[in-house]
């Protein structure tokens, strides 16, 4: 099971992670022509322009479009509005109904249906494999850095520290940083995001006079003022989850070139000479190695030979005009505000459909109602009853969510769930219908058409829902290779379930569905192909712990331990054995229904 549940999990969040995907490298495209347009500009937008397209893999535009959607408008509510109404998964009796998710016919099986689970299985192990590898090699890399810290001396005098001093007094660092001489051959870099260190190489100042020193340590506080190791950092965690992916590895090394290049052109700013700042860079190349992170800010990073040639270049300082800005800050605004607006006009039509859904239903057609706190025994199952002659409906202990089953034809994991203190709340309802129009609208709401019952909770729970399709884990329900072993029936509707056991005569697959779904706690989709027709069966087997907990929260009738064969198949092998029906884990485009606004009605 826990391999079946990984791969359904894994099937629902792909479609997602490839949506993503576009968006960022659509994004990223953005970025890179706008980095086009800045190429003979300051290094420090083109940085920002990539530093933005990283961190987009990070932010989906799903998140902007739900904010956007939660700005939109709700639909009106009356002034006395009471603390909104949700309720949980319930399992109960269903009588006479035909809940179920309508569906094309079925498909025959395939190879590809087969194999697709073990391969999305497979495709999230090797993600993970990935991902662990990459954050592995970060580590070691960031122990060996870290283990030349912890050896390395404190230097607090000479005139490394004095020259420091000075670029830090230029640069406007506020705290002074530590320096630390170490023994090892890494080039001088900043160590440290919350509380960076320069760790300084031992015996290379004497390979360098004042002029080189001083444009190599102004280069390195330049990295701490721009705050380098911190979004290094961050793109690395872009690169350890989307690994497989080679664009988040191109824009790394974008993010290098231009940090470099940004750093370069302060030093040059500061009235450093171009030709010592480019030997000082020369110098430590020939006697150090290259940081093994990229959050620790060296010297020597990005292509030496065209950071040389935009070091000795006259434009290299080539400031952003009024126009450039306003680009920019319209580029940036844009990418915020057009998910959040696609998320205010296409959550607006939903609510509105929804509201004017509600605000259409007839006037109600019932004559009489009475709604009442249950006065059911705790533990007992609800019961529904219905008399198409006199036209009465008659619940006992029902919740709301089982009155928006019946009234919307829908499966209970089709309903968004809400707070679990609220799975209590059960009512005792007597409600007469026009005898005229009871038989035929009795027999519509059974399958899901008839709006009665819709008006009911509309006028006395002022019942506002929406839907929305989701992509989620369900199963489908097939026939088994061997061809189903259902006895169809002319006449004789009856339906009985007990914990373990569900005999029916003349009922359609809906609602076998219906009811697998309830004892599974996922969206079942009838996919037999076996529509239309009035079945009988007998299927017995031994409910599972999960099962047998989800019937004591919905209140379910629960067997004694003694009334449970151990030796029973589970529910998976009896509905092959003896039905030749199979349910297959898979992904669905599933009709959910949001409850929007409901209010615990008034006793009458």
């Amino acid at each position: 099971m826990t391999g079946e549940y990984f791969s359904s999990l894994w099937a629902e969040i792909t479609p997602g992670v490839a949506n993503h995907l576009w968006q960022s490298t659509l994004f990223a495209i953005a970025a890179g022509l706008l980095t086009l347009f800045l190429r003979k500009h300051h290094a420090r937008a083109r940085h920002w322009l990539w530093l933005a397209a990283s961190l987009k893999f990070l932010l989906p535009f799903s998140l902007l479009v739900s904010i956007g959607s939660r700005l939109s408008p709700e639909p009106a509510a009356k002034p006395s509005v009471r603390p909104v109404i949700y309720f949980a998964m319930e399992e109960i009796t269903q009588p006479f109904s035909q809940l179920g998710v309508r569906v094309t016919p079925a498909h025959a099986p395939s190879m590809a249906s087969s194999i697709l689970p073990q391969l999305t299985q497979a495709i999230g192990v090797l993600w993970l494999v990935g991902f662990l590898a990459v954050l592995v090699l970060w580590c070691v890399r960031w122990r060996r850095v870290s283990a030349a810290t912890k050896h390395a001396m404190p230097l607090e005098e000479g005139r490394e520290v004095a020259v420091l001093r000075r670029m830090e007094r230029i640069g406007g660092i506020r705290r002074p940083l530590a320096m630390l001489l170490s023994r090892t051959s890494l080039e001088p870099g900043i160590f440290g995001i919350a509380r960076p260190v320069l760790v300084w190489p031992e015996g290379i100042s004497q390979h360098l006079d004042d002029a080189h020193l001083e444009a190599i340590l102004a280069h390195e506080v330049w990295h701490v003022r721009r705050r380098d190791n911190l979004f290094a950092a961050l793109h690395m965690l872009v690169e350890a989850v989307f690994w497989f992916y080679p664009l988040v590895w191109w824009l790394g090394a974008r993010l290098i070139d231009e940090r470099e290049r940004a750093c370069d052109e302060g030093v040059v700013a500061l009235g450093k000479d171009r030709q010592i700042y480019a030997e000082s860079i020369l110098k430590v190349c020939e006697f150090c190695l290259g940081s093994p992170l990229p959050c620790v800010s060296g010297i020597t990073g990005a292509d030496l030979k065209r950071r040389m040639v935009h070091i000795m270049n006259d434009r290299i300082s080539l400031k952003l005009d009024l126009g450039r800005k306003l680009l920019l800050t319209t580029a940036a605004t844009l990418a915020i505000a057009i998910p959040v607006t696609v998320g205010l006009f296409t959550a607006t039509p939903g609510r509105a459909q929804s509201q004017a859904a509600n605000s259409n239903l007839q006037s109600p057609a019932y004559t009489s109602v009475s709604i009442k706190p249950s006065e059911s025994a705790e533990g007992q199952p609800p019961k529904i009853m219905v008399n198409s002659a006199d036209g009465s409906f008659t619940a006992r202990g029902i919740t709301l969510r089982r009155l928006i089953q019946l009234a919307y034809h829908v499966q209970d994991p089709q309903i968004e769930p809400g707070p679990d203190r609220l799975n209590t709340a059960k009512f005792d309802i007597d409600a007469t219908f026009d005898p005229s129009v009871a038989a035929a609208s009795f027999k519509q709401m059974a399958e899901g058409k008839s709006g009665d019952l819709k008006v009911l909770l509309a006028d006395q729970f002022k019942l506002v829902v929406h839907s929305e399709i989701r992509t989620l884990p369900a199963y489908a329900l097939l026939v088994d290779s061997g061809g189903p072993r259902l006895q169809q029936i002319a006449g004789g509707h009856f339906f009985h379930m007990e914990p373990g056991e569900l005999n029916a005569q003349g009922i359609h697959i809906d609602l076998l569905a219906d009811q697998l779904s309830l004892r599974l706690g996922r969206a079942v989709v009838d996919k037999t192909g076996l529509r239309g027709g009035n079945y009988a069966f007998d299927l017995r087997w031994t409910p599972d712990p999960s099962e047998l907990e989800r019937l004591k929260s919905g209140n379910e009738e629960h067997p004694a331990k003694s009334a449970i064969d151990p030796n029973g198949p589970l529910l998976f092998t009896a509905l092959q054995q003896q039905l030749g029906l199979k349910l297959e884990p898979r992904t669905e485009p599933i009709q959910m229904l949001v409850i929007d606004h409901a209010e615990a009605p008034a006793e009458n």
